[in-house]
């Protein structure tokens, strides 16, 4: 099973949408049983809440469905995923502080797998859900991809049982 964390600062707009972005990406392809997918966020301001309610709109408009609460990432959950997807560079920092630099080779932003390396737009900020989730789809649909290619023989052995 892959273990892949979705991270963001509060973890109730970017990385929610990224996991079930992500979850419904795998089991379309018929891979969920291959996946151990979830979100976290580097803060615990918003522990507990729900998935902010225009990033939640947007994903219902594109027939994304699930539910979330917001939790904080623990350094012990960085350490046991084998990938750890952040959305922006000073997520990246933050995770990093949390290992004293542990584990950087599975710490990567979202939009590294994209033929346009960047960060995911904050929604927080710009108010644009949509150019959030945009993102949001092409990287996980790009991570997606690499993670088939890699994992080719384990995925293809899940399939199979």
């Amino acid at each position: 099973m892959i273990s892949v964390i979705f991270v963001c600062l509060g973890n109730i707009c970017r990385s929610p949408m990224a996991e079930l972005v992500f979850k419904k990406m795998v089991e379309e392809r018929g891979l969920a049983n291959s996946f151990d997918i979830v979100s976290r966020g580097t803060s615990d301001e918003e522990e507990g809440n729900p998935v902010y309610y225009p990033a939640a709109r947007v994903l219902r408009e594109h027939g994304v469905d699930g539910t979330h609460r917001a939790l904080q990432l623990t350094k012990k959950e960085v350490l046991n995923a084998d990938y750890v997807l952040v959305m922006d560079s000073s997520n990246l920092f933050d995770v990093l502080r949390l290992t004293g630099g542990q584990c950087s080779e599975k710490i990567f932003k979202l939009c590294s797998f994209t033929p346009r390396p960047r960060d995911v737009a904050d929604p927080w900020y710009t108010r644009d859900f949509e150019k959030a989730f945009s993102d949001i789809s092409e990287g996980c649909s790009c991570f997606l991809d690499y993670i088939v290619e890699k994992h080719a023989d384990m995925l293809g052995y899940d399939s199979r049982h």
